[in-house]
Protein backbone atom coordinates (compact mmCIF):
# COMPACT_ATOMS: atom_id res chain seq x y z
CA UNK A 1 0.00 0.00 0.00
CA UNK A 2 0.98 3.61 -0.12
CA UNK A 3 0.88 7.07 1.25
CA UNK A 4 0.03 9.34 -1.47
CA UNK A 5 1.66 13.40 -0.92
CA UNK A 6 0.71 16.28 -3.22
CA UNK A 7 3.33 19.55 -3.02
CA UNK A 8 2.24 22.73 -4.30
CA UNK A 9 0.38 20.70 -7.20
CA UNK A 10 -1.03 22.71 -9.96
CA UNK A 11 -2.45 22.25 -13.45
CA UNK A 12 -3.20 24.96 -15.88
CA UNK A 13 -4.96 24.48 -19.56
CA UNK A 14 -3.95 27.68 -21.36
CA UNK A 15 -5.46 30.96 -19.14
CA UNK A 16 -7.41 28.26 -16.97
CA UNK A 17 -5.46 27.46 -13.88
CA UNK A 18 -8.05 24.19 -12.95
CA UNK A 19 -5.86 23.25 -9.87
CA UNK A 20 -4.18 25.86 -7.90
CA UNK A 21 -1.21 25.16 -5.38
CA UNK A 22 -2.55 22.08 -3.77
CA UNK A 23 -1.14 20.39 -0.57
CA UNK A 24 -2.30 17.28 0.75
CA UNK A 25 -1.29 14.48 3.00
CA UNK A 26 -3.13 11.11 2.09
CA UNK A 27 -1.78 8.30 4.32
CA UNK A 28 -1.89 4.64 3.70
CA UNK A 29 -4.41 2.90 3.98
CA UNK A 30 -6.88 5.97 3.90
CA UNK A 31 -10.13 6.57 2.14
CA UNK A 32 -10.45 10.26 1.26
CA UNK A 33 -12.54 12.03 -1.21
CA UNK A 34 -12.50 15.16 -3.20
CA UNK A 35 -15.39 17.07 -2.96
CA UNK A 36 -16.42 19.69 -4.67
CA UNK A 37 -18.92 21.22 -7.19
CA UNK A 38 -18.53 20.56 -11.09
CA UNK A 39 -14.97 22.39 -12.48
CA UNK A 40 -13.61 22.63 -9.19
CA UNK A 41 -10.51 20.23 -9.87
CA UNK A 42 -11.39 17.23 -8.62
CA UNK A 43 -10.84 15.15 -11.60
CA UNK A 44 -7.79 17.02 -12.82
CA UNK A 45 -6.00 16.11 -9.70
CA UNK A 46 -7.22 12.66 -9.97
CA UNK A 47 -6.31 12.53 -13.45
CA UNK A 48 -2.33 14.45 -12.24
CA UNK A 49 -1.96 11.29 -9.88
CA UNK A 50 -3.19 8.90 -12.04
CA UNK A 51 -0.60 10.03 -14.71
CA UNK A 52 -2.95 10.75 -17.50
CA UNK A 53 -2.04 14.72 -16.70
CA UNK A 54 1.21 15.61 -16.13
CA UNK A 55 1.26 18.97 -13.73
CA UNK A 56 2.31 22.10 -14.74
CA UNK A 57 4.34 22.44 -11.25
CA UNK A 58 4.16 20.98 -8.12
CA UNK A 59 4.93 17.39 -7.29
CA UNK A 60 3.41 14.17 -6.77
CA UNK A 61 5.06 11.60 -3.68
CA UNK A 62 3.90 8.00 -3.90
CA UNK A 63 5.53 7.38 -0.32
CA UNK A 64 8.81 9.10 -0.67
CA UNK A 65 9.61 8.99 -4.08
CA UNK A 66 8.42 11.38 -6.77
CA UNK A 67 6.09 9.94 -9.73
CA UNK A 68 5.45 13.12 -11.97
CA UNK A 69 7.50 11.32 -14.68
CA UNK A 70 6.07 7.43 -13.75
CA UNK A 71 3.99 6.30 -16.83
CA UNK A 72 0.52 5.02 -15.58
CA UNK A 73 1.11 1.38 -16.08
CA UNK A 74 4.43 1.72 -13.89
CA UNK A 75 2.10 3.69 -11.08
CA UNK A 76 0.36 0.56 -9.89
CA UNK A 77 -2.79 1.84 -9.41
CA UNK A 78 -6.31 0.55 -10.15
CA UNK A 79 -8.70 3.42 -11.87
CA UNK A 80 -12.77 3.18 -11.92
CA UNK A 81 -14.05 5.56 -13.83
CA UNK A 82 -17.93 7.23 -14.04
CA UNK A 83 -18.29 5.38 -17.59
CA UNK A 84 -16.76 1.96 -16.45
CA UNK A 85 -15.33 2.14 -19.82
CA UNK A 86 -15.71 -1.82 -20.21
CA UNK A 87 -14.49 -3.24 -23.71
CA UNK A 88 -17.91 -4.24 -25.14
CA UNK A 89 -17.10 -7.08 -27.32
CA UNK A 90 -15.14 -8.95 -24.04
CA UNK A 91 -17.25 -11.24 -21.55
CA UNK A 92 -16.96 -10.15 -18.54
CA UNK A 93 -14.10 -13.23 -17.66
CA UNK A 94 -12.02 -11.31 -20.08
CA UNK A 95 -13.00 -7.73 -19.03
CA UNK A 96 -11.03 -7.84 -15.67
CA UNK A 97 -8.59 -10.42 -17.18
CA UNK A 98 -7.44 -8.14 -19.47
CA UNK A 99 -4.98 -6.11 -16.86
CA UNK A 100 -3.33 -9.13 -16.01
CA UNK A 101 -3.15 -10.29 -19.65
CA UNK A 102 -1.26 -6.64 -20.36
CA UNK A 103 1.38 -7.42 -17.81
CA UNK A 104 2.00 -11.09 -19.28
CA UNK A 105 0.76 -13.10 -15.99
CA UNK A 106 0.59 -17.27 -16.15
CA UNK A 107 -2.79 -18.15 -17.17
CA UNK A 108 -3.71 -20.08 -14.40
CA UNK A 109 -2.86 -17.62 -12.12
CA UNK A 110 -5.25 -14.80 -14.50
CA UNK A 111 -8.12 -17.40 -14.01
CA UNK A 112 -7.50 -18.04 -10.06
CA UNK A 113 -7.28 -13.84 -10.08
CA UNK A 114 -10.04 -13.64 -11.96
CA UNK A 115 -12.47 -15.95 -9.73
CA UNK A 116 -11.59 -14.71 -6.20
CA UNK A 117 -12.62 -10.69 -7.07
CA UNK A 118 -15.88 -11.92 -9.21
CA UNK A 119 -16.60 -14.21 -6.27
CA UNK A 120 -15.79 -10.94 -3.66
CA UNK A 121 -17.90 -8.90 -5.76
CA UNK A 122 -20.94 -10.92 -6.29
CA UNK A 123 -20.90 -11.65 -9.78
CA UNK A 124 -19.32 -14.52 -10.37
CA UNK A 125 -22.50 -15.73 -12.43
CA UNK A 126 -21.54 -13.24 -15.25
CA UNK A 127 -18.45 -14.17 -16.12
CA UNK A 128 -19.85 -15.57 -19.62
CA UNK A 129 -21.99 -11.82 -19.92
CA UNK A 130 -21.26 -9.50 -22.13
CA UNK A 131 -21.26 -6.06 -20.58
CA UNK A 132 -24.23 -4.87 -22.71
CA UNK A 133 -26.23 -7.54 -20.95
CA UNK A 134 -25.97 -6.41 -17.38
CA UNK A 135 -27.11 -4.06 -15.56
CA UNK A 136 -25.78 -0.30 -14.22
CA UNK A 137 -24.54 -1.89 -11.11
CA UNK A 138 -23.41 -5.08 -12.45
CA UNK A 139 -21.32 -2.86 -14.94
CA UNK A 140 -20.08 -0.99 -11.90
CA UNK A 141 -18.79 -4.16 -10.15
CA UNK A 142 -17.23 -5.23 -13.05
CA UNK A 143 -15.25 -1.89 -13.44
CA UNK A 144 -14.30 -2.39 -9.57
CA UNK A 145 -13.34 -6.65 -10.24
CA UNK A 146 -11.32 -5.50 -13.18
CA UNK A 147 -9.49 -2.64 -11.02
CA UNK A 148 -8.79 -5.04 -7.65
CA UNK A 149 -7.74 -8.07 -9.87
CA UNK A 150 -4.16 -5.98 -10.82
CA UNK A 151 -3.81 -5.89 -7.07
CA UNK A 152 -3.34 -2.05 -6.87
CA UNK A 153 -1.33 0.11 -4.18
CA UNK A 154 -3.85 2.83 -5.03
CA UNK A 155 -7.20 2.84 -6.12
CA UNK A 156 -8.55 6.22 -8.00
CA UNK A 157 -12.42 6.32 -8.03
CA UNK A 158 -13.98 9.19 -10.31
CA UNK A 159 -17.92 9.76 -9.32
CA UNK A 160 -18.25 6.00 -9.89
CA UNK A 161 -21.40 5.62 -8.47
CA UNK A 162 -23.42 8.30 -10.12
CA UNK A 163 -25.12 6.53 -12.92
CA UNK A 164 -26.76 4.40 -10.71
CA UNK A 165 -30.26 4.88 -9.51
CA UNK A 166 -30.75 6.36 -5.60
CA UNK A 167 -31.25 2.71 -3.48
CA UNK A 168 -28.30 0.64 -5.61
CA UNK A 169 -26.09 3.74 -4.65
CA UNK A 170 -26.63 3.52 -1.17
CA UNK A 171 -25.98 -0.26 -1.28
CA UNK A 172 -23.00 0.09 -3.09
CA UNK A 173 -21.65 3.09 -0.97
CA UNK A 174 -21.47 0.90 1.80
CA UNK A 175 -20.02 -2.29 0.04
CA UNK A 176 -17.14 0.30 -1.22
CA UNK A 177 -16.62 1.14 2.09
CA UNK A 178 -16.82 -2.22 3.22
CA UNK A 179 -14.55 -3.49 0.60
CA UNK A 180 -11.54 -0.69 1.30
CA UNK A 181 -11.62 -1.38 4.75
CA UNK A 182 -11.00 -4.89 4.18
CA UNK A 183 -8.42 -4.70 1.56
CA UNK A 184 -6.51 -1.43 3.01
CA UNK A 185 -6.09 -0.07 -0.07
CA UNK A 186 -5.12 3.51 0.17
CA UNK A 187 -8.33 5.02 -1.36
CA UNK A 188 -8.82 8.70 -3.39
CA UNK A 189 -12.29 8.93 -4.05
CA UNK A 190 -13.92 12.16 -6.47
CA UNK A 191 -17.68 13.21 -5.91
CA UNK A 192 -19.71 15.74 -6.17
CA UNK A 193 -22.21 14.69 -3.52
CA UNK A 194 -21.55 15.46 -0.30
CA UNK A 195 -23.66 12.87 1.53
CA UNK A 196 -21.48 10.17 -0.43
CA UNK A 197 -18.20 11.69 0.69
CA UNK A 198 -19.53 12.05 4.32
CA UNK A 199 -20.31 8.65 4.51
CA UNK A 200 -17.46 6.72 3.15
CA UNK A 201 -14.12 8.85 3.75
CA UNK A 202 -12.26 8.84 6.71
CA UNK A 203 -11.41 12.55 5.38
CA UNK A 204 -12.50 14.85 2.85
CA UNK A 205 -10.88 17.67 0.79
CA UNK A 206 -13.02 20.61 -0.38
CA UNK A 207 -12.61 21.92 -3.12
CA UNK A 208 -13.38 24.97 -5.35
CA UNK A 209 -12.22 26.84 -8.20
CA UNK A 210 -9.25 24.81 -8.05
CA UNK A 211 -8.23 26.10 -4.55
CA UNK A 212 -8.31 23.59 -1.53
CA UNK A 213 -10.70 25.14 0.74
CA UNK A 214 -10.61 23.00 4.12
CA UNK A 215 -8.91 19.23 4.78
CA UNK A 216 -10.46 17.34 7.28
CA UNK A 217 -12.70 14.40 8.84
CA UNK A 218 -16.66 14.67 8.07
CA UNK A 219 -17.26 15.88 11.54
CA UNK A 220 -14.73 18.90 11.76
CA UNK A 221 -16.00 19.93 8.30
CA UNK A 222 -19.41 19.49 9.32
CA UNK A 223 -19.04 21.24 13.14
CA UNK A 224 -16.14 23.24 12.32
CA UNK A 225 -16.43 24.28 8.82
CA UNK A 226 -13.58 27.04 7.68
CA UNK A 227 -15.57 29.29 5.41
CA UNK A 228 -19.07 29.91 4.10
CA UNK A 229 -17.94 27.98 0.72
CA UNK A 230 -17.60 24.55 3.21
CA UNK A 231 -20.38 25.56 5.46
CA UNK A 232 -22.92 25.86 2.95
CA UNK A 233 -21.37 22.30 0.91
CA UNK A 234 -21.36 20.17 3.56
CA UNK A 235 -25.34 19.35 5.10
CA UNK A 236 -28.40 18.56 3.94
CA UNK A 237 -30.42 20.60 3.61
CA UNK A 238 -27.82 22.89 3.53
CA UNK A 239 -26.81 25.68 6.37
CA UNK A 240 -28.74 28.28 6.74
CA UNK A 241 -26.44 32.31 6.64
CA UNK A 242 -28.07 35.82 7.17
CA UNK A 243 -26.37 39.15 7.27
CA UNK A 244 -25.67 40.82 10.72
CA UNK A 245 -23.94 43.82 12.20
CA UNK A 246 -22.07 43.52 15.08
CA UNK A 247 -22.56 46.13 18.24
CA UNK A 248 -21.08 45.83 22.08
CA UNK A 249 -23.57 46.54 24.34
CA UNK A 250 -23.66 46.37 28.15
CA UNK A 251 -20.65 44.23 27.86
CA UNK A 252 -21.96 41.70 25.68
CA UNK A 253 -22.25 41.60 21.91
CA UNK A 254 -25.26 41.72 19.71
CA UNK A 255 -25.95 40.53 16.64
CA UNK A 256 -28.84 42.38 14.08
CA UNK A 257 -29.84 40.79 11.11
CA UNK A 258 -33.48 42.33 9.29
CA UNK A 259 -35.57 39.82 11.54
CA UNK A 260 -33.53 39.43 14.38
CA UNK A 261 -31.54 40.09 17.48
CA UNK A 262 -29.57 37.81 18.68
CA UNK A 263 -27.10 38.13 21.89
CA UNK A 264 -24.40 36.24 22.08
CA UNK A 265 -23.36 33.49 24.33
CA UNK A 266 -20.67 35.01 26.36
CA UNK A 267 -17.51 32.87 25.57
CA UNK A 268 -18.73 33.33 21.89
CA UNK A 269 -18.63 37.02 22.59
CA UNK A 270 -15.18 36.89 23.96
CA UNK A 271 -14.00 34.88 20.97
CA UNK A 272 -15.44 37.30 18.90
CA UNK A 273 -13.56 40.40 20.99
CA UNK A 274 -10.04 38.63 20.92
CA UNK A 275 -10.58 38.15 16.84
CA UNK A 276 -11.78 42.09 16.11
CA UNK A 277 -14.84 41.65 15.63
CA UNK A 278 -15.18 43.24 11.79
CA UNK A 279 -18.58 45.50 11.94
CA UNK A 280 -20.50 43.02 9.19
CA UNK A 281 -20.70 39.41 9.44
CA UNK A 282 -22.49 36.78 8.18
CA UNK A 283 -23.95 34.54 10.41
CA UNK A 284 -24.89 30.68 10.10
CA UNK A 285 -27.15 28.01 11.68
CA UNK A 286 -27.80 24.64 10.45
CA UNK A 287 -32.22 24.38 10.27
CA UNK A 288 -32.09 20.90 12.85
CA UNK A 289 -30.56 23.82 15.31
CA UNK A 290 -33.36 25.65 15.13
CA UNK A 291 -37.05 24.75 16.95
CA UNK A 292 -39.93 25.93 15.99
CA UNK A 293 -43.22 26.26 18.24
CA UNK A 294 -41.50 28.72 21.07
CA UNK A 295 -38.70 31.22 21.93
CA UNK A 296 -37.72 35.07 21.44
CA UNK A 297 -37.79 34.73 17.53
CA UNK A 298 -40.86 34.98 14.22
CA UNK A 299 -41.13 34.17 11.27
CA UNK A 300 -43.87 33.83 8.11
CA UNK A 301 -44.27 30.49 6.77
CA UNK A 302 -42.92 30.72 3.26
CA UNK A 303 -43.68 27.26 2.02
CA UNK A 304 -43.38 23.81 3.74
CA UNK A 305 -42.00 20.77 2.51
CA UNK A 306 -42.79 17.03 3.97
CA UNK A 307 -40.08 14.79 4.02
CA UNK A 308 -42.11 11.90 5.82
CA UNK A 309 -39.34 12.08 8.71
CA UNK A 310 -40.14 15.74 9.12
CA UNK A 311 -41.38 18.70 7.44
CA UNK A 312 -38.84 21.59 6.66
CA UNK A 313 -39.92 24.66 6.93
CA UNK A 314 -38.97 28.03 5.06
CA UNK A 315 -39.12 30.73 6.94
CA UNK A 316 -39.35 34.78 6.07
CA UNK A 317 -37.23 36.17 8.79
CA UNK A 318 -37.16 40.11 7.93
CA UNK A 319 -35.67 39.97 4.44
CA UNK A 320 -34.25 36.16 4.87
CA UNK A 321 -35.66 32.78 4.49
CA UNK A 322 -34.72 30.19 7.40
CA UNK A 323 -35.14 26.32 6.71
CA UNK A 324 -35.93 24.54 10.03
CA UNK A 325 -37.55 21.09 11.01
CA UNK A 326 -40.79 20.17 12.31
CA UNK A 327 -42.01 17.20 13.85
CA UNK A 328 -44.01 14.71 11.27
CA UNK A 329 -47.41 15.64 10.72
CA UNK A 330 -47.23 19.18 11.50
CA UNK A 331 -49.21 21.34 8.77
CA UNK A 332 -48.41 25.36 9.06
CA UNK A 333 -50.35 27.58 6.83
CA UNK A 334 -48.83 29.76 4.42
CA UNK A 335 -48.14 33.26 5.67
CA UNK A 336 -48.94 32.09 9.21
CA UNK A 337 -46.29 33.28 11.76
CA UNK A 338 -44.34 30.84 14.07
CA UNK A 339 -42.37 31.76 16.64
CA UNK A 340 -39.04 29.60 16.67
CA UNK A 341 -35.60 29.88 18.86
CA UNK A 342 -32.05 28.95 18.05
CA UNK A 343 -29.68 27.25 19.63
CA UNK A 344 -27.22 29.91 20.25
CA UNK A 345 -24.25 27.69 21.03
CA UNK A 346 -24.11 26.30 17.26
CA UNK A 347 -24.09 29.40 15.57
CA UNK A 348 -21.06 30.01 13.16
CA UNK A 349 -19.89 33.23 12.58
CA UNK A 350 -18.10 33.93 9.23
CA UNK A 351 -16.30 37.74 8.37
CA UNK A 352 -18.38 39.38 5.54
CA UNK A 353 -15.63 40.22 3.74
CA UNK A 354 -13.45 36.97 3.48
CA UNK A 355 -16.24 35.21 4.00
CA UNK A 356 -13.66 33.06 6.68
CA UNK A 357 -14.93 31.37 9.83
CA UNK A 358 -14.38 33.56 12.94
CA UNK A 359 -16.35 31.52 15.45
Amino acid sequence: MVRVRLENLTKIFGKVVAVNNLNLDIKDKEFVALLGPSGCGKTTTLLMIAGIYKPTKGYIYFDDQVVNDLPPKDRNIGMVFQSYALYPHMTVYDNIAFPLKLKGAPKDYIDKKVREVAKMLRIEELLDRKPAQLSGGQQQRVALARALAKEPQLFLMDEPLSNLDAKLRIFMRAELKRLQRELGITTIYVTHDQVEAMTMADRIAVLNKGTLQQYGTPEELYNKPANVFVAGFIGAPPMNFFEASVTQQDGGIILESSGMKIKLPDYMAEALRKAGPPSEVIVGIRPEDIKIGEGPYRGVVYVTEPLGRDVLVHLKVGDDIIRAFAPPGTSHDIGATLQFDINHDKLHIFDKATEKAIV
